[in-house]
């Protein structure tokens, strides 16, 4: 993949991952489809076969889920977070955006590209 812009190299900084756990694959697909097509994230990777282990409601939870990482634009968290609340079945949904130190800067550029207003 070769990708030539116009713009000056993007930083690493200014993107992050964003990890959301779902507990279906229909689940992860949906967010992921409409995440991407909405360009609010470049690329939706679904890891399946998690386990996790938590408190809630003062009970002790240990349930099978799937993790969604979504590579995007940092200025677009806020927006892909309402959009992820919007179509997630639990109550309170993990949405957590980890910053980008480094990157590999074509695909940045790529990342930049596919985030960006038409």
């Amino acid at each position: 993949m070769t990708i030539m812009s116009a713009n000056p190299p993007a930083p690493a900084g200014d993107f992050v991952v964003v990890l959301v756990t779902v507990p279906d694959q229909a689940t992860a697909i949906t967010l992921a489809r409409a995440l991407v097509g909405e360009k609010l994230a470049a690329c939706v990777s679904i890891l399946p076969g998690i386990r996790s282990i938590y408190t809630w409601e003062g009970s002790l939870c240990d349930e099978g889920e799937l993790l969604c990482l979504a590579k995007t634009r940092r200025m677009l968290f806020p927006a892909l977070r309402e959009r992820v609340i919007s179509l997630h079945p639990y109550q309170v949904p993990e949405i957590i955006a980890l910053p980008l130190v480094e990157g590999n800067p074509p695909y940045l550029e790529w990342l930049r590209g596919e985030t960006e207003g038409p």
